[in-house]
């Protein structure tokens, strides 16, 4: 039988494509409406649309942050970051999919630019630590950033280096944050979707270095 820290290291690392759990081929069946806002977060966005992909740990608190977040339009819950084709919950915390949680951000640049969306997600998580947040360790609550466009990339790594001076400064370490382009971003299961608006009492492990990005809010 494995130890802890055997199974620690397992879920904190994440595997070879080769060795990664299966899958499936058809996704997982999800309403796609929004339970808060009923905007249906299955959707081709429009023109005056833009979206990115963050992963802040725990990705129950951080999509409750980001709905809340003035000028986001939507938002979901997902897998992104891993090979298994249309992961469960359960398979994603085994650590064998390579699948960070991840939250789906819906916005309207004319509102809120998207260095306003990075710098509510600089300051809610703590983005040294590497394949854990806090009490949660594993490879799916690592800290990341998937952009859907090419002319996001610069604006990403910009906030990262503005924020990294930051935490330097206050004594923290360096930044971990997985930054790439989306490869494939898989909806959650439909009981993950705005999960603390059904479940106001339920676990949420956000919190941040109190460290402030020096980048703007809004356009």
């Amino acid at each position: 039988m494995p130890s802890n820290i055997e199974t620690i290291l397992k879920k904190s690392t994440i595997p070879a494509k080769a060795d990664a759990l299966p899958g499936r081929s058809a996704p997982l069946k999800i309403s796609g409406i929004h339970a808060v806002n009923n905007e249906p977060f299955v959707r081709t966005k429009n023109p005056n649309e833009s979206e990115i992909i963050l992963g802040m740990g725990c990705f129950w608190g951080a999509e409750r942050k980001l709905w809340n977040t003035p000028g986001v339009i939507v938002t979901s819950v997902g897998y992104a970051g891993g090979y298994t084709p249309n992961p469960t919950y359960e398979e994603v915390c085994s650590g064998q999919t390579g699948h960070s949680e991840v939250v789906q951000v819906v916005f309207n640049p004319s509102i809120i630019s998207l260095e306003g969306i990075l710098k509510v997600f600089w300051e809610n998580h703590d983005p040294t630590q590497g394949m854990r947040q806090g009490n949660d360790i594993g490879s799916q609550y690592r800290s990341v950033i998937y952009t859907t466009n090419d002319k996001d990339m610069p604006i990403v790594e910009a906030s990262k280096a503005a924020f990294q001076k930051e935490l330097l400064g206050a004594g923290h370490g360096m930044i971990t944050t997985e930054i790439e382009p989306l490869d494939t971003y898989y909806f959650a299961e439909e009981y993950h979707q705005q999960y603390l608006h059904k479940n106001p009492n339920g676990y949420c492990g956000l919190a941040g270095t109190g460290v402030s990005c020096p980048i703007g809010l809004s356009v």
